[in-house]
């Protein structure tokens, strides 16, 4: 059998609020000083010992800092990111639909930590929503994976075209089209279109910029903003019109399910703006008159999930898209 290659992906030590120099040196609060000081080391001990574990496999591996990756990862048979689900995110927007993707959390949040300190500061460390291991049990999912017991689940990502022009950056939790400053207004109208028929009216809106999820990213900001939870292995796509100003009969619009054969086509009318893909980091320019189509038409991604994820039902999520189709359909009569 042939030595499998690895990637190790790292999220930086001096790049994340566990370490405990920079500004966090100025803070009086000891117990704060002893957490962050706490996540630093947590953090470098993970990494130290999932390099310990990949010493004893028949892998050939390698450690980068993500910070390092400005180009395509290639011949490599898997990707190990440690870090949370940030450094994952970094390393779907380098791999295409051949390499899958091992998630480690290297510092998970402790829920006696937090309801101890919940009156003097928020404790949360990581969520690792999408990792499959942690220091606890890397070695074993690592194993089962080199002899091949488990496979990786396909993820839908969403693509980005701005005047037919494909972006470069293919989504694996969402993407925000807004307005470069957060108090402005940003002005667009969309609509729903299944080839070059349309699927809902056309909408013209006032609001804080227009946000669309995939399945994976539904449990971010989406459900934060008060959209649903969708089955993780879904190809649909979720979006949602941020802080609507008086929509009035379109009110029912803004919120709804792209399916796999339709489009979400948007048309900007500011002078400015930005598509911002998967958090802050990753953006992209557009202006006034510039046309967005979003969709589904893009590389799965490979990801070894937690077992509560790949095995998630899927029935409250059929619900949902029934009554939003229901809106959609009342909005046409």
């Amino acid at each position: 059998m042939a030595r499998r290659k690895l990637l190790l992906l790292l999220k930086p030590l001096d790049a994340c609020s566990h370490s405990p120099s920079g500004g966090v040196s100025r803070l009086s609060n000891t117990q704060i000083l002893r957490h962050l000081g706490s996540r630093y080391d947590v953090h470098r001990d993970a990494i130290s010992f999932c390099e310990n574990i990949l010493q004893k496999k028949f892998v050939d591996w390698e450690a980068m800092l993500r910070d390092n990756l400005c180009h395509p990862i290639q011949n490599v048979d898997m990707v190990v990111t440690v870090g949370g689900d940030g450094t994952l995110l970094h390393a779907s927007h380098f791999v295409d639909d051949s390499i899958p993707i091992l998630g480690v959390n290297s510092d998970p949040t402790n829920v006696d930590e937090v309801e101890e300190y919940s009156n003097e500061f928020d404790a949360t460390r990581s969520t690792g929503y999408l990792c499959a291991a942690t220091i606890n049990n890397f070695e074993q999912v690592l194993d089962d994976i080199l002899e091949g017991r488990v496979v990786p689940s396909k993820l839908s990502r969403l693509s980005i075209r701005v005047n037919k022009e494909l972006l470069p950056t293919y989504a694996l939790n969402d993407i925000l089209v807004a307005h470069p400053f957060p108090a402005e207004v940003s002005r667009f109208s969309f609509r729903t279109n299944k080839g070059s028929q349309p699927c809902s009216p056309l909408v013209n809106c006032r609001s804080s910029g227009l946000r669309v999820s995939t399945a994976a990213g539904s449990t971010a900001a989406m459900l934060s903003a008060g959209g649903f939870q969708m089955p993780i292995l879904s190809h649909d796509l979720q979006y949602m019109v941020r802080e609507p100003i008086s929509p009035g009969a379109a009110s029912n619009l803004m919120h709804g399910l792209i399916n796999p054969d339709q489009t979400l086509d948007v048309l900007w009318s500011c002078s400015e703006g930005f598509i911002y893909i998967d958090g802050c980091h990753v953006r992209y320019p557009i202006k006034h008159g510039d046309a967005v189509q979003i969709s589904t038409v893009a590389p799965v991604l490979r990801v070894y999930l937690p077992p509560h994820l790949s095995g998630q039902e899927v029935y409250s999520f059929s619900f949902k898209r029934d009554s939003v189709e229901k809106r959609w359909k009342l909005s046409n009569m």
